[in-house]
């Protein structure tokens, strides 16, 4: 099930909250609800894997327990190994299993030796998020930063809690724990979340669904129709998307977390108005990032380590690993490499060059490398992705596929919406609409006339079009 389905927003969402709503001020029988209803959202889609799910979330719990009350460090440290060997063992299985098996039997047949069977393992929607909240549960354990979880209910709630299981933000346990037992409630933020909601939804199907239609007949084409003109317009329709599609899942899922009284992190700030490849990743996926950051980077040394070559191999691995964490494909491994390599120049040179030539070009600059990222990262063929982006710098005439009036209208609302926040008054227009501050009565109105009129226009698009692609499915 996802957030964009007619079963989503017309029965699952409406049944939830009247439930919800009805147990009052019984926080406990809310997160029971929360619990159960999670569990159901995510069996719908996935049947068979929600008892693995189940099964190993609480087995981590007691191993995180033990780890908890163990009276040495050489104990505790052994119960951490336990934890995290599971969950990675989990995503390594569900996720890698067949492109390590794959690479390999390409290798028997490049040497001459007989290719062995295989049974194609099924990818579980979410793995990758529900692998990286658990290590942070156990991590932060570990290290101190919180104290185990009292009731393996709250544990299950925090893993699976069904708005931000399967598509993020990535919620760290220590920012999230004591919300589950003592969060506070208000008419104000139940409204608010619906309307960040209904903001997110209106991304994802009335923005990110048209762009994405284009982006796949044009990303199908035969090679030999693929024009200079048509290769940019593929790639720029396909960079609108995720970023509407990617940010609009956000957004929904911090409302519908506003409207139970959880606070979830933001994940995405502008990130095309990068001057830098290092300002964009503290911009785009900001969970990832800071995640990346706390429990990779800095324990492989972070900035501390002794020499440049060490902080900068250190960089590009982080980097291929979020390359291999979003899909289990080499065009995954080369886009994270990519973003790397520049971020190493970043640190070389080009971030102080970029921030002498004004922020117009500097921008220009970003958005053209995090561009031609993206033909990587949409393109899971590698030789297709190469070819893709030979015609990207081939010039071979201005000849352009046809384009709706629709599409080319919700292209230039999307490059206007990306960018707008590099005005001041685009900035201010932000502040207005996500400020939760100062809530009164015409503002809720507004928020209440807004969010009915982009409920009903996603619905209706919903409804209207059969193509709404769930691209998280990767992940």
């Amino acid at each position: 099930m996802v957030f964009s389905s007619t079963l989503f927003l017309l029965y699952f969402l409406p049944a939830f909250l009247v439930v919800y709503v009805l147990f009052g001020k019984f926080r406990e029988l809310k997160n029971w609800w929360i619990l159960l209803a999670s569990i159901a959202f995510y069996a719908w889609g996935a049947p068979f894997f929600v008892y693995i799910l189940l099964g190993s979330t609480i087995i981590d719990y007691f191993i995180v327990q033990r780890l908890h009350k163990a009276k040495n460090q050489k104990r505790k440290r052994l119960f951490l190994v336990f934890s995290i060997g599971m969950n990675l063992g989990l995503l390594a299985y569900f996720k890698y299993a067949n492109f390590f098996v794959d690479n390999f039997n390409e290798l028997l047949y490049a040497i001459g030796f007989e290719q062995i069977g295989w049974t194609q393992v099924a990818l579980p929607i979410g793995i990758s998020f529900y692998t990286f909240q658990t290590l942070t549960y156990s991590i932060d354990v570990y290290r101190g930063t919180n104290k185990p979880l009292k009731h393996i209910h709250h544990y299950l709630l925090y893993i699976m809690s069904f708005p931000q299981m399967i598509a993020g933000p990535i919620v760290r346990f220590n920012l999230i724990a004591d919300q589950i037992t003592e969060r506070k409630e208000t008419i104000d933020d139940k409204l608010f979340g619906f309307f960040r909601f209904c903001i997110g939804l209106a991304k994802k199907v009335l923005v990110a669904n048209v762009l994405g239609l284009q982006a796949t007949e044009i990303m199908a084409l035969p090679a030999d129709q693929l024009t200079f003109l048509t290769s940019w317009v593929g790639i720029l329709a396909y960079t609108f998307q995720i970023y509407f599609d990617f940010s609009g899942y956000s957004d929904m899922a911090i409302g519908l977390g506003k409207m139970m009284g959880f606070t979830f992190p933001e994940n995405f700030n502008n990130p095309y108005n990068s001057r830098s490849i290092t300002e964009f990743w503290r911009r785009w996926h900001i969970t990832l990032g800071q995640w990346m950051k706390d429990y990779l980077y800095i324990p492989l040394g972070g900035n501390k380590v002794n020499s440049k070559f060490k902080l900068f191999f250190n960089l590009w691995l982080v980097f291929l690993i979020s390359g291999l964490w979003h899909g289990a494909s080499w065009n995954f491994v080369i886009w994270g490499a990519f973003h790397g390599s520049f971020l190493i120049l970043d640190r070389l040179f080009l971030k102080t060059l970029l921030e002498k030539i004004g922020t117009v070009p500097s921008v220009a600059f970003t958005f053209l490398v995090v561009v031609i990222g993206w033909v990587f990262f949409s393109i899971e063929d590698l030789n297709g992705a190469w070819t893709y982006l030979g015609h990207m710098f081939y010039f071979n005439g201005w000849e352009l596929v046809e384009l709706s009036r629709e599409t080319v209208a919700v292209l230039v609302l999307s490059v206007i919406i990306s960018f707008v926040c590099l005005t001041k008054f685009g900035r201010y227009l932000q502040n207005v609409i996500y400020n939760e501050a100062n809530v009164h009565l015409l503002r809720q109105v507004t928020y209440l006339l807004i969010a009915g009129v982009l409920f009903t226009f996603s619905l209706s698009s919903i409804t209207g079009e059969g193509f709404n692609p769930f691209i998280y499915f990767r992940f």
